[in-house]
């Protein structure tokens, strides 16, 4: 779809102007009064400008009986006289999309007009500029190699095409059967604990493991008796503890369960002492597996400063949390491919064991890009 908008003295002459350029075919999509020019307020000139479009690939004839619909119509999928075709639905809101896009944006448009309204979509869904810019850069290339000539459409299902191929080589598991010990770090207010007990209650209920806990956050009372009470409904032992030497013997002392998941003290990750003290307490052996827990709502540069506080840390996979409290899932891809690291888990809710789940590629590209199917 190829749209653009035309400024002239007349409407005739904005017409003549658009047949020239887009020939007989185009559409009329708005047109209106502005005023032009002047000094200090004065001496306006009265203008017309009209938007118009052309599509390369328009409808068969056939479909060009249908009835109008109004643009303000078609976010409720209302219909006017009669039934209305979803192909013309679809292209009367890749219209409304570019022209939103093209007030917004003006001439500082990134790519051509179809492709800028997915990309500015990525923007918004707080995906990071080099990311969303590869992903459309990407799609340009196949679309040209294969001489496609796509609508908005084809983009949306080869944007989420596109997210899958770059995610495909990355781990979406859950704790390895193999590990024995298992660290849940991440700064405070994430959601630690809480997740911890859903990992707990999937392992013991739906693995049938025998599991015990350790926690290292002293800091926080009502995080000892958060875990003291899960541990409890789940009838498994928990150990607190306060020093290193505490934390072997809590290790020795629960060695004949099957996993031990710990649950780390959350303080600012701002504090290098701390991620130094943390690093240091943390055991690292083959059967040991260390879990970074972020939260979705928190932004996409203070995740990544997260991240990059716990580097030294050998991390596994991230574990998302809240994801049910935003709409913006861009660091569902930015840290996976910044960093090129799994989502080991990903939870949409409080309740314990529910409300955790161990996501797919096809699960995260459609978290990005369903508002825009659905739209």
């Amino acid at each position: 779809m190829k749209v653009k908008k035309y400024t002239a003295p007349t409407m005739p002459e904005a017409m003549n102007q658009i047949r020239k350029e887009l020939g007989a075919d185009a559409v009329i999509l708005s047109s209106k009064e502005i005023q032009e020019g002047g000094f200090l307020g004065f001496f306006k000139k009265k203008k017309i400008e009209v938007i118009a479009a052309l599509d390369p690939n328009p409808l068969p004839k056939k479909h060009m009986t249908t009835k109008v619909v109004q643009t303000d119509q078609i976010g409720d999928k209302k219909q006017k006289n009669g039934i209305i075709d979803a192909e013309i639905i679809n292209e009367m809101k890749s219209m409304r999309r570019i022209l939103e896009q093209q007030s917004i944006q003006g001439n500082r448009s990134k790519f051509a007009p179809d492709y800028q309204v997915i990309y500015q979509y990525l923007l918004d869904q707080e995906i990071a500029d080099d990311i969303s810019t590869n992903i459309m850069e990407s799609i340009m290339k196949k679309h040209e190699k294969n001489n496609i000539s796509p609508n908005q459409s084809i983009i949306i299902q080869d944007v989420k095409r596109e997210i899958e191929a770059q995610l495909n080589n990355l781990s979406f598991q859950g704790i390895s059967t193999s590990a024995k010990v298992v660290h849940f770090v991440g700064p405070t207010g994430v959601g630690k604990t809480t997740t911890l007990a859903k990992v707990a209650a999937k392992s013991i209920l739906q693995d049938k493991r025998k599991v015990a806990f350790i926690t290292m956050d002293t800091y926080r009372i009502a995080a000892i008796e958060q875990l003291k009470t899960y541990a409890k409904i789940l009838d498994s032992p928990v150990e607190v503890v306060y020093s290193l030497d505490d934390y072997h013997n809590a290790i020795e002392k629960l060695k004949d369960y099957d996993l031990l998941l710990v649950d780390t003290a959350g303080r600012n990750y701002r504090d290098e002492q701390y991620v130094k003290e943390l690093t240091n307490n943390i055991v690292d052996k083959e059967n040991v597996e260390n879990y970074l827990v972020l939260s979705l709502t928190a932004k996409p540069r203070d995740i990544n400063d997260i991240y990059h506080s716990f580097r030294h840390i050998n991390i596994k996979s991230v574990i998302f949390t809240k994801i049910d409290e935003t709409r913006q899932y861009g660091s569902l891809l930015n840290i996976p491919l910044s960093h090129q690291k799994g989502i080991a888990y990903i939870t949409n809710g409080q309740e314990v064991p529910d409300n955790i789940v161990e996501p797919t590629k096809e699960m995260i590209s459609n978290y990005i890009v369903g508002d825009l199917i659905d739209s």
